[in-house]
This record gives C-alpha cells, structure tokens and sequence, in this order.
C-alpha cells in the first residue's frame, strides 16, 4: 500500500475547505512516522497530522457528534485520574486522545489551535500576570 503522501486527496468532495494533503499550508513534521525519539512537534503540526489521518471521517461525523466523541475521552481521563496507583502511560494515552479530540474540533470549527494557545503567551488572557495573580 502506498504512502498517504502519494496518494490524492481522501474524499475531497467532503470537504469545506482544500485538502491539506494539496496543499503547502502544513509544517512538514507530520509526515515523518511517529518513533519516540522524534524532536518537539508544534500544535499547528499535531493539527495537520490529525486532519491528514482523520478530517474526512470528522467532516461526515460532524460538529456535535465530533464533541460528544470529544466528551467521552474526557470521561476516560477522569476515569484514569480517579485510579490508584496512576499509571502514567494510561495518562499520557489519555490525554493524548483528549488533545486529538480537542484539535479534531478545533478543525472542524477552522480554529487554528495553535493560534488559540497564543492567547495565553503574555501570561494569563485576564490579569496578563506570570504567574497568574487572579
């Protein structure tokens, strides 16, 4: 089987919006394979691998049905975080889901979640304090 990047655009007709996969928007870290010794990888790069693994089936699925999906992983980090002792790979398997879940909303609503994170680079959005002194 061929390689996603050779490989045209999943169901583009699904989409709102060109295709990443088309396009020279992307930062090229999401097209290297994930091996555990890879450098940092930014939001907006995590963003562009989950739309090239996931946006056509999010597109079909929807914005409510995405966000209960996204609620449910939510569920199952509370869920981890109530067990004893913790167990630190289920955690970061956990929230790992639930930031997939939150960026996969964040696509479908055109949020680019890494300029939503910038909110907070002069310290907190309502005091401006750092640390927050609210």
């Amino acid at each position: 089987m061929g390689s996603i990047l050779h490989q045209p655009c999943p169901a583009p007709a699904l989409l709102e919006r060109p295709c990443l996969l088309d396009s020279g928007r992307s930062n090229q870290a999401w097209r290297q394979p994930v091996t555990g010794t890879e450098p940092e990888v930014g939001l907006r790069a995590f963003q562009d691998r989950i739309e090239a693994l996931y946006l056509a089936r999010d597109r079909q699925r929807g914005i409510d049905g995405t966000f209960t999906w996204f609620v449910e992983e939510v569920g199952e980090l509370a869920k981890e975080l109530r067990r004893r002792p913790r167990d630190p790979q289920r955690l970061q398997e956990e929230m790992g889901d639930v930031l997939a879940w939150l960026v996969t909303l964040a696509s479908l609503l055109e949020v680019d979640i890494e300029a939503a994170a910038r909110r907070y680079d002069g310290g907190c959005p309502k005091c401006g304090g750092l640390p927050c002194a609210c």
